[in-house]
């Protein structure tokens, strides 16, 4: 078999993968939904516990990476549900299982566009929070642990969310199923977030990262191989 035949499946692969993501990004700067939601609701977050940790500098210091992470976490949850059962609800699932394609593509759209959608939500609030905060988030050691949190959770929840939809329950279903699941990548991120931010040396971050890495690696894996089956039921 030539190369060129060799690669006609992974190119086919990504190919589609990018048409679903275009598509994904060209509906939201269309109708606006999905992140005007899922930014509301991280400031409202933000401000909440702003207002509600009234807080020596020091100790604000101290809860940042936790606030952080259950900022992205419900945001990204928020986010999550809403892509899935918007596909659901206007019969565009359907469609795209019909379509002549690798649905292994069809997860891949829908995970790489919900990840952008959380990382822009991620960077409008950096700089919110470093202001009312008074706390400079902008680490690259920082930026990479949130690029592999978010990645992973994502990951995950893009999976979850495509088993969920199909229940009538699905806004309750998703984070009964997502956050046990998604505990080690949030543990990881909150202590290499609150590592970088402390200060700490390499040594004691670099088993966070590692941990981030694996479980990002290991479930694009399983949630590649375990798609197909989940979409047919």
């Amino acid at each position: 078999m030539s190369p060129t035949t060799a690669d006609r499946p992974v190119t086919g692969l990504w190919r589609a993968t990018a048409a679903i993501v275009w598509k994904d990004l060209t509906a939201e700067r269309r109708s606006r939904e999905l992140l005007s939601a899922m930014l509301v609701f991280a400031l409202l977050v933000i401000l909440a516990f702003n207002f509600a940790l009234d807080l020596d500098p020091k100790t604000r210091s101290s809860v940042t990476s936790g606030v952080l992470w259950v900022t992205f976490i419900f945001a990204g949850t928020l986010g999550l549900n809403r892509s899935m059962a918007a596909e659901k609800d206007r019969g565009c699932l359907d469609g795209l299982l019909l379509a002549p394609m690798d649905r292994s593509a069809i997860y891949f759209g829908k995970m790489l566009a919900n990840l952008a959608f959380m990382l822009i939500v991620e960077a409008i609030v950096f700089p919110l929070y470093s202001v009312l905060y008074n706390v400079n988030l902008f680490l690259p050691g920082l930026l990479l642990i949130v690029l592999l949190g978010s990645v992973g959770y994502v990951a995950i929840g893009t999976l979850l969310a495509s088993m969920a939809v199909q229940a009538r329950t699905r806004e309750m279903l998703l984070p009964i199923l997502l956050f046990p699941v998604t505990l080690p990548v949030l543990i990881a991120a909150v202590k290499g977030s609150a590592a970088f931010l402390g200060g700490l040396p390499m040594d004691e971050i670099r088993p966070w990262l590692n941990l981030l890495v694996v479980y990002d690696v290991v479930f694009l894996a399983v949630a590649f191989m375990v798609f197909d089956f989940i979409v047919e039921e």
